[in-house]
């Protein structure tokens, strides 16, 4: 697409956005008694206008039903409380390209990568070792450095962690393919984000898979960055197993349910586990008695009793992402992108950090700005326009096709051009 830095333009493309009417489902925040422009949705997705109902049908049923809820179905009501989780299946099958029994919403992400972790690193005395990125999630890192640590051995021995090349601060998919094939041997497990929380950059996750494959090495990813901005094709591309949150670009609020997938590859396989009773086979779980007998499919993984006001926003944040397509959301999200990237290209004081190749990047830009950018980042935020700061210098902005317009992202290049005058 040919951009202008016009207002007119911007309104054009947002009159032909197929996508439009989605916006009118979310809450805007306000700031000055007008709409903000919100590109934080990398952080905390916006509010969709349908949670106060959903949660307050299930309060009804608590209401009415009291504990036969979790048996009952209440008029109204597509299930009740027992097989709620299996309502979101569909949706979440179809966000990350997986089969149906693969996907389960449960827990927060780094509570299911233990549990994951639990299952799929099994280290011997030659192949011990996780591949990793440098600097990925914090959270991820420690839950790595624990079941290193749970199992006798050194993080600095097994951990192997690339490091982003210095000319650009990226990890090619080379970097990292290279890193396998030269670990294979002592590799026990590959545990990576799809999607890096601070350069914005999308890893080419089927190649990384096919070469883990090829080694015969387990791979799995962490997709909180991923899920609901790119497409995704778990299933097909043989991934192993992954987790995700919900409360970025799925819209399901804050800490809201995370998600797992494993691979029907090893749903046979009798995996060790951390177990509990919700995991438990449903056709049994009353019975209550000793011995596990894990649930089919990725249900198995389930360990406590859901939260059923969680899942219902849960279901029905997802519910408007699967309407919409990751095919649709995905074109738009390159065109939005596409067009900040121009607005910003002027700026010569603000360095993309972010790959330009749309195949590398999904809604965010991170933005370097070493000379006052806390400055830059509190004076948008002044103007209502609302992003993410991550020390030292850097501005995540991320453009969000189910609510973010053409026309926000030409407001932000106004206000750019204020600060830059002052």
């Amino acid at each position: 697409m040919i951009y202008e830095h016009a207002l007119d333009f911007a309104q054009q493309l947002d009159h032909a956005d197929p996508l439009r009417q989605f916006r009118d489902r979310f809450y805007i925040p306000q700031h000055a008694g007008k709409p903000v422009v919100y590109l934080c949705g990398n952080s905390l997705g916006l509010q969709p206008k349908c949670a106060r109902e959903v949660l307050n049908q299930e309060l009804n049923t608590w209401q009415n039903l009291g504990v036969e809820g979790w048996f009952e179905q209440r008029e109204g009501a597509e299930q009740s409380w027992l097989s709620y989780h299996k309502s979101c299946k569909e949706s979440l099958a179809q966000i990350v390209g997986a089969e149906q029994v693969e996907v389960c919403p449960m827990n927060a992400l780094t509570v299911n990568l233990h549990l994951l972790l639990a299952s799929f690193y099994q280290p011997t005395d030659k192949k011990n070792r996780i591949l990793t990125i440098a600097g990925d999630f914090p959270s991820d890192q420690y839950a790595l450095e624990t079941h290193i640590k749970h199992r006798g051995l050194s993080p600095s021995e097994v951990l192997i962690e690339i490091a982003p090349r210095a000319n650009d601060g990226l990890i090619h998919t080379t970097d990292i393919q290279n890193a396998i094939a030269e670990h294979a041997d002592s590799l026990a497990l590959i545990w990576m984000s799809g999607l890096n929380y601070y350069t914005g950059q999308v890893y080419t996750m089927d190649a990384i898979t096919q070469t883990a494959r090829h080694y015969c090495v387990p791979i799995g990813f962490d997709l909180a960055h991923a899920i609901g901005n790119v497409p995704l094709r778990l299933h097909e591309w043989g991934v192993d197993f992954a987790t995700w949150c919900s409360y970025k670009y799925l819209n399901g609020g804050p800490g809201a349910v995370s998600g797992i997938f494993v691979h029907q590859k090893h749903h046979d396989q009798h995996l060790p586990r951390l177990a509990g009773w919700w995991g438990y086979r449903e056709d049994r779980r009353f019975e209550m008695t000793p011995g596990f007998l894990p649930d089919t499919g990725a249900d198995g993984w389930q360990v406590s009793t859901p939260n059923i006001l969680a899942l219902a926003v849960h279901r029905a944040a997802i519910a408007i992402t699967a309407e919409a397509g990751i095919v649709a959301l995905r074109q738009k999200s390159e065109h939005l992108t596409g067009f900040l990237e121009y607005i910003l290209t002027p700026f010569d004081k603000i360095q993309i950090l972010t790959p330009d190749d749309p195949n590398q990047r999904g809604c965010q830009l991170s933005l370097l700005v070493r000379k006052n950018g806390k400055a830059l980042f509190n004076y948008l935020t002044q103007q209502g326009i609302i992003g993410d700061w991550r020390e030292p210098d850097c501005i995540r902005l991320a453009p969000t096709p189910l609510y973010n317009t053409f026309e926000e992202i030409w407001q932000v290049g106004e206000v750019l051009k204020r600060f830059y005058a002052s």
